[in-house]
């Protein structure tokens, strides 16, 4: 992963609201500070690639209306799929697609733009053997086939297609608040 491309990945992105300027600010700062940004084994944080999927559009349908989520084992709550980088990701993008097709058994999950659809910062409680740290994540806006057979992995306890209108009452989040709302607005 290149920080100087990030960086400006980051610097043109266009934030949703207050909050989310914030956290692409801390983000920039963040990549800015730290060389080994990516790096799962740098203890205050790293960067982390999720991706937010949603239905794909029937013929003659406007609106997407669901989004697929996983019961996460470890935070026990219900969360867009995601992940830490892994050795063989070219790009952040690539380690969406590869922790969407891990996390939900997908084949047909595919990117609708390359570019980042939202930005959150969100503190990684301590474990045993791990302390609390942030994941500075970076989301990526994906599409798939509901009608596919999903599987839950090994880091989950479920996965499920739910209704936008249904997110609120699994998890009350305002990153999830608010990819909701980015998601109604697309056409």
């Amino acid at each position: 992963m290149d920080r100087t491309s990030f960086l400006q990945h980051l610097a043109a992105y266009s934030p949703f609201d207050a909050a989310e300027t914030e956290m692409r600010e801390r983000m920039h700062r963040f990549v800015s500070e730290h060389e080994a940004c990516f790096d799962r084994s740098l203890e205050v944080g790293h960067i982390t690639a999720s991706c937010w999927i949603v239905n794909a559009l029937p013929a003659g349908e406007r609106q997407r209306g669901q989004a697929l989520l996983t019961w996460h084992k470890r935070l026990n709550r219900w969360l867009q799929m995601g992940g830490h980088l892994e050795g063989g990701d070219q790009s952040l993008l690539e380690a969406a697609l590869r922790e969407a097709r891990e996390e939900s058994g997908l084949q047909s999950v595919r990117p609708l733009a390359a570019a980042i659809f939202d930005l959150d910062v969100h503190l990684i409680p301590e474990r045993k053997g791990e302390l609390a740290h942030f994941h500075y994540d970076v989301r990526f806006l994906l599409d798939a086939d509901p009608g596919e057979p999903v599987v839950v992995s090994a880091e989950s306890k479920d996965v499920a297609w739910v209704p936008l209108s249904g997110i609120a009452a699994l998890n009350t989040d305002a990153s999830m608040r608010r990819m909701v709302a980015k998601t109604s607005r697309l056409r």
